[in-house]
């Protein structure tokens, strides 16, 4: 099963993913992408760290997604990753575009081969304004073409706004 929780910024998204990996009754590893560079973003892990339980694994790889899923899947596993928004900001800071199409590309040949269950969570960030700078459309449009791509290959798609799921594909559940 690979289910997709997507959601605006502080939505409910990753609190309803770790709900629903808690509730699959499979060893979790927690997969995060983040890199804490700033006091913010550090809090945010910090908050992220102290909900989940203390049994579930941990991998931190901000760049070889589809190489650390492909190593852990396994037919008696959750894997939840959090989130691929920051996954494809790493990519794309990194400022080589090779190596930001064949992370994407590894991801996208991978996922629906991956055994187990899948939880991918990523923030929604066409809804709003279209950006002023280069870098932030690029950074939109390059979003909303690898989650096009990750919903056709989930058989669940969930949408959180204000802590509610709202099912767009797949089982309600």
């Amino acid at each position: 099963m690979r289910t997709f929780v997507i959601g605006g910024a502080r939505s409910g998204k990753s609190r309803l993913a770790e709900q629903r990996a808690a509730d699959c009754g499979l060893p979790v590893t927690y997969i995060a992408t983040s890199q804490p560079l700033d006091g913010e973003l550090d809090e945010r892990v910090q908050l992220h760290r102290q909900r989940r339980p203390v049994e579930w694994g941990l991998i931190e790889e901000p760049l070889a997604l589809a190489a650390v899923l492909k190593a852990e899947a396994a037919a008696d596993r959750c894997l939840l990753v959090d989130c691929l928004t920051l996954w494809l900001t790493n990519l794309l800071m990194l400022d080589d575009p090779r190596r930001l199409a064949e992370e994407r590309d590894a991801l996208l040949g991978c996922l629906e081969h991956l055994p187990g269950h899948i939880i991918l969570v990523s923030n929604e960030t066409g809804l709003g304004v279209v950006p002023m700078g280069e870098l932030t459309r690029r950074y939109v449009d390059l979003a909303g073409v690898v989650h096009q791509a990750v919903a056709e290959r989930c058989q669940q798609v969930i949408l959180t706004v204000a802590g509610l799921p709202l099912t767009l594909k797949g089982p309600a559940s």
